[in-house]
């Protein structure tokens, strides 16, 4: 049976997997399906049709040939910590988990190389390779819970990613199941293979081109010196000015971290971070690599602090000292739930050299609008993570909060930057992309979305705002993108 659009059933779907996977793992009962009805960002619930626990890559593979079939949508979902609404399942669509495939098929050390499922947790890749002296080195705040599949899926970063950089540095293979259901491997363990970057294409989709189900991923070594400095200054323009002329003395911490007074109370509160008091902000410098360019590089960073304005600067002693400053910090998104009932989590990206500025307008906003803003940043790269805070149980106070959300994304567009650095498009932002994109560029990247799932099942409803069938032609004006002029959109 299928609808006017000739699309079929979740019935159908559960039909067909009804022999290949067990009835306790095909979740129908209303109860079950609302465990799945968000991500990370709980604002946004939508109940699934169907939830699939596929147990291994084969499971997984038979659920989206199933959609693929009737035609009918899916959403894969991984760990579930996503904070965009990624895995924000469809009503009339399926749910594919990739959470028990947690194999991790091998640590080959002498090639730097881990092979991994999607639903293996990040921080076990790291684990299961220090012991030879490696690591994984995208490291998202959720790393202790996130899935290496999520991880791909929406390009995550991480504190290290300054000198690091994001998921899509580390991945050099992925195999993988088309929405057509069609399994292809994408990328090779060669360096420098050549072709079309397909999988840069993958990472960061946002589940749209299709679900990975193993990755080889690269490995870096750990480094032999690991130092890490806490400064407390007065004001987040002091930290600020630290950062900007720490990057301009020529050094790459590994880590340059920015968290404001009311992200430091919410530390504070949550795990007793024994972060200065009366600090206006708090930065987090890590310094990596040889014994002797970290202890050139700390004197440079002292000294940089200290001209900005510190007047507290603590440097960890040892192991567990560095896990005591960084726990402040990766507790710090749940960490506000002590401060306020409800928050909304943003990510922009605005140039370094606009922080100043562009923190001292959302000072504004905030005040303006009457809601209070906590900021937590990798300064490093101006990636910012604002926590827009409200209670959502007084009237008007969910409307404020998501407009100046919306203020801080248009702050960071007119600065020069984008609406997310790591968390993702999702349904949340989908519908400020034509405000960083012209219809043209939109309709390119649809061109690329349809040569992957033509029939349009692949996580409905993301990234694009007013998605099109991909039957459609774009329309084709003057000075629009060679694809579109050459009727590229036929083929699809």
């Amino acid at each position: 049976m299928t609808d006017d659009t000739g699309r079929g059933t979740v019935r159908q779907v559960l039909e067909d997997l009804g022999d290949v996977i067990p009835a306790s793992r095909l979740l129908t009962d209303p109860a079950e399906l609302a465990t799945y009805e968000c991500d990370g960002l709980a604002a946004y619930r939508v109940t699934p049709g169907l939830v699939v626990l596929a147990d291994d890559a084969g499971e997984l593979t038979a659920a989206v040939r199933a959609c693929a079939r009737h035609r009918v949508p899916f959403v894969a979902r991984g760990s579930g910590t996503g904070l965009s609404g990624g895995a924000l399942p469809h009503a009339d669509g399926v749910l594919v988990v990739t959470s028990r495939l947690r194999t991790l098929h091998a640590i080959r050390a002498a090639d730097q190389r881990a092979v991994v499922d999607p639903g293996v947790i990040n921080l076990q890749v790291s684990k299961a390779a220090n012991p030879q002296g490696y690591y994984f080195a995208p490291d998202p705040s959720s790393q202790q819970i996130c899935s290496i599949g999520g991880n791909v899926a929406e390009n995550s970063g991480g504190a290290h990613c300054l000198k690091y950089g994001f998921t899509a540095n580390h991945v050099l293979a992925l195999d993988v199941v088309l929405p057509t259901g069609e399994e292809v491997t994408l990328g090779t363990e060669a360096p420098d293979a050549p072709g079309y970057d397909l999988v840069g294409a993958f990472v960061g989709s946002e589940g749209t081109l299709g679900v990975a189900t193993r990755a080889v991923v690269r490995l870096v070594r750990l480094p032999q010196e690991v130092r890490t400095v806490l400064a407390g200054f007065r004001s987040t323009d002091q930290a600020g000015a630290a950062t900007s002329a720490i990057i301009a003395a020529g050094i790459i911490p590994a880590a340059i971290e920015i968290m404001d007074a009311l992200a430091i109370e919410a530390a504070e509160k949550a795990v007793s971070a024994g972060y200065p008091a009366g600090a206006g902000a708090v930065l987090v410098v890590e310094l990596d690599g040889a014994a002797d360019e970290v202890e050139h590089e700390y004197a440079e960073v002292e000294r940089i602090c200290r001209d900005a304005g510190t007047f507290e600067l603590r440097v960890a002693t040892d192991a567990a000292d560095r896990a005591e400053i960084w726990k402040g910090r990766k507790s710090a998104f749940a960490a506000v739930g002590r401060i306020s009932p409800d928050y909304i989590v943003q990510d922009g990206v605005v140039p370094r050299t606009a922080l100043p500025e562009v923190l001292r307008r959302m000072g504004e906003i905030s005040a303006e609008r009457g809601v209070r803003v906590a900021n937590v940043f990798h300064a490093g790269d101006g990636n910012l993570h604002p926590l827009v805070l409200f209670d959502a149980s007084e009237e008007g106070a969910t409307e404020r909060a998501e407009e100046v959300s919306g203020m801080i994304l248009d702050l960071c567009i007119s600065s020069g930057g984008s609406i997310t650095g790591e968390h993702g498009v999702g349904s949340d932002k989908a519908r400020y992309m034509p405000r960083m994109f012209t219809d043209d560029d939109l309709d390119t990247m649809q061109l690329v979305r349809c040569a992957f799932d033509p029939d349009g099942i692949a996580n409905p409803g993301k990234i694009y705002p007013t998605p099109r069938l991909c039957g459609e032609r774009p329309r084709v004006v003057q000075g629009a993108h060679p694809l579109q002029q050459a009727g590229l959109a036929e083929v699809f």
